[in-house]
């Protein structure tokens, strides 16, 4: 538009020395506008320590004495206007330092687009025109993503969910996978996908999780507009959609944001607290209020601009405390002793605050591993502010005692029951993610102990003892197939798997998971409170069986489970119940259509009563080996 006004007004140059300008995503970066009735782009950028700052690119031969920019107050903010720039045009800030007589091409850190590596520029791009079609789900999401409602995740790379072998193996561009990736998630019956990092990113193997372009998804499957439309595809089939976002740390490549203006600008200076030694990556100085801006910023425009409807932060234990992975000497006290990092502290704090007020009803998740108290309890009671913590302890628990052979196993009951202990003091996530898959770890069907029949069947069993724990599900793409071999990120998932009926199976009892946690409100309705759940019998480590019963609001509307986690069939088993009544079996991982041996209990049972486990009725089971039952009482009794 027209404009007789300064770009970056007095405003803006408060706000953003304040640290309090939420957007500057608005300002900063390259901005189609217009002047004097000239259309050309408005750079800008923040190098405060920079002695002389142009602008080089496709338009100007990459000629640094074409495009200087002019300092703006005193905020450190260069600017300048060129007109006749095009849209998908490559550049650059050449930056002169006060410092040492540095000089360097950088790219842009609001840039919204990037060229695809190798090549390094941002690409100057309009992210106004696209015509989005999720009002429906816009407009429902709060209520959708609400605690009491099912929340199972599909947690996807897009580099290697699904590559196309006739053209060079490539992977699948965003507009491809809107239709191929929607179809399938909707055929799973998962609520979300959660797409591993999406901002532009130098190296490949760092899977996005090395991000220099934190407001540009990566070029390497299409343009934004592409990505606007997946999402926009996603909603439309009513999936939310979730990206992992990571403010913990940044790579050091020479072009990006490290050593930005010839000093330590993003980062703090010394070492000991600017720099990852297991990532050999940087780490952002949250208490620099521009820095904390530029985060937020970020956070803020993935929801305005992409209609993102939540995000999971990456390595927050590395965020909180000053000694991650440091030893003794490496590290650097807080102001009053301790080891806890105030400033992230603050930032985390101030972010989830932010975020959740702009944008009502979004998901923040946090990756945290530690004992931290009260990361998913809101800022003002004393907790970090996230919707949701993953589950780490958990997973652990539940892959060590499945890698155990069921001989085994009753030395370890309590791996299964410990996490009741504590899964109401947050609102867990219980993860099975990509963490789990990589560095040698194997496949999750490669950690079964047993036969290959034996290895499905423990798989099973663990799924359907997931579904089942309180708490909202994740899934890395893959893990539904049993694929043998561990996640290869250079490569497609092994489609051609789901031909064999152990492996269709597998994917089918998925599949039928998720439909039976949205259709019955005891699975999910009351997952972060202890009144919506209630062990039968958790001390059976004799005969490694579980049982419990979930409960939603309504006490009749419950969900009996229980779980033989060994090999031996057990016959006229008996739990107590609740209610009298016919019991319907909802789910028998056993069951022959999931490649079991189809030992069950004809479809239900009906109570007797008989008092058993502190309970007024008891029902008679057949166990099958390795594997669970889920029963609901028959609404019509």
């Amino acid at each position: 538009m027209p404009t007789s006004e300064p770009f970056i007004s007095n405003l803006d140059e408060y706000l953003f020395s304040e640290g309090t300008h939420l957007r500057t995503y608005e300002k900063l970066g390259a901005h189609f506008v217009e002047v004097d009735g000239v259309r050309g782009i408005q750079f800008s950028v923040w190098a405060p320590n920079a002695r002389r700052v142009s602008v080089v690119g496709d338009f100007n031969n990459w000629d640094e004495t074409q495009a200087p920019m002019q300092s703006v107050a005193s905020t450190g903010v260069w600017t300048t206007f060129v007109p006749g720039v095009r849209q998908g045009q490559s550049y650059k800030f050449a930056i002169h330092s006060h410092v040492n007589d540095y000089h360097m091409l950088k790219i842009d850190p609001y840039a919204f687009y990037a060229e695809a590596p190798p090549r390094s520029a941002s690409v100057v791009w309009n992210l106004e025109g696209y015509d989005w079609g999720d009002q429906k789900w816009m407009e429902e999401r709060a209520e959708r993503q609400a605690h009491d409602k099912p929340l199972s995740i599909y947690e996807v790379h897009l580099g290697s969910w699904r590559r196309n072998p006739n053209e060079n193996n490539r992977s699948l561009t965003y507009r491809e996978m809107a239709d191929e990736l929607v179809e399938y998630v909707s055929y799973m019956e998962f609520t979300h996908v959660e797409f591993l990092p999406v901002t532009e990113h130098p190296f490949d193997g760092s899977w996005g999780y090395q991000s220099l372009c934190y407001f540009a998804p990566t070029s390497r499957f299409g343009t934004p507009q592409d990505f606007m439309y997946l999402v926009d595809r996603l909603h439309q089939a009513g999936i939310g959609v979730i990206i992992d976002w990571v403010p913990a740390h940044f790579p050091v490549d020479e072009h990006g944001l490290g050593f930005y203006d010839g000093t330590h600008l993003f980062e703090h200076a010394d070492e000991r607290q600017g720099f990852h030694p297991d990532w050999k990556t940087y780490i952002f100085n949250f208490g620099r209020t521009e820095v904390a801006n530029f985060l937020l910023a970020s956070a803020l425009f993935w929801f305005e601009k992409y209609h993102i409807d939540g995000v999971r932060v990456d390595a927050v234990a590395s965020m909180l405390y000053l000694d991650y992975s440091r030893k003794e000497g490496e590290w650097i006290p807080n102001e009053y002793g301790g080891n806890e990092n105030l400033e992230a502290i603050n930032f985390i704090k101030r972010f989830n605050e932010v975020v959740h007020e702009k944008h009502p009803g979004i998901i923040t998740i946090a990756e945290e591993s530690t004992a931290w108290p009260m990361v998913s309890r809101p800022t003002y009671l004393g907790g970090l502010g996230f919707g949701f913590k993953w589950n780490m302890g958990w997973m652990h628990d539940m892959l060590e005692y499945f890698a155990k052979d069921p001989v085994h196993r009753h030395y370890h009951h309590n791996n299964l029951t410990f996490g009741l202990l504590y899964a109401f003091h947050e609102n867990f996530v219980l993860p099975l993610s990509h963490d789990e898959v990589v560095h040698g770890k194997g496949s999750l069907l490669s950690k079964m102990p047993g036969d290959p029949w034996q290895k499905f069947a423990n798989l099973r069993l663990l799924y359907s003892y997931m579904w089942a724990h309180p708490g909202k599900k994740l899934l890395f793409m893959g893990g539904e197939l049993g694929q043998w071999t561990e996640w290869n990120s250079a490569d497609s998932l092994p489609w051609h798997l789901v031909e064999e009926s152990s492996h269709q199976g597998l994917q089918r009892i998925v599949k039928d998971l998720n439909g039976v946690l949205s259709a019955e409100p005891a699975l999910h309705g009351v997952d972060f409170d202890s009144s919506g759940f209630r062990w039968i019998d958790c001390n059976d480590s004799s005969q490694s069986i579980l049982s419990f019963i979930r409960y939603a609001d309504d006490s009749r509307d419950a969900v009996v489970c229980v779980f033989n986690f060994t090999p031996v069939p057990r016959y006229n088993y008996r739990v107590g119940v609740p209610h009298e009544g016919y019991w319907l079996e909802l789910l028998n991982s056993d069951a022959s259509m999931y490649h079991g041996s189809g030992l069950g209990n004809m479809g239900g049972v009906v109570a007797e009563s008989h008092a058993m486990h502190g309970l007024p009725f008891s029902i008679s089971l057949t166990l099958p080996p390795l594997a669970a039952l889920y029963f609901r009482l028959n609404k019509s009794d």
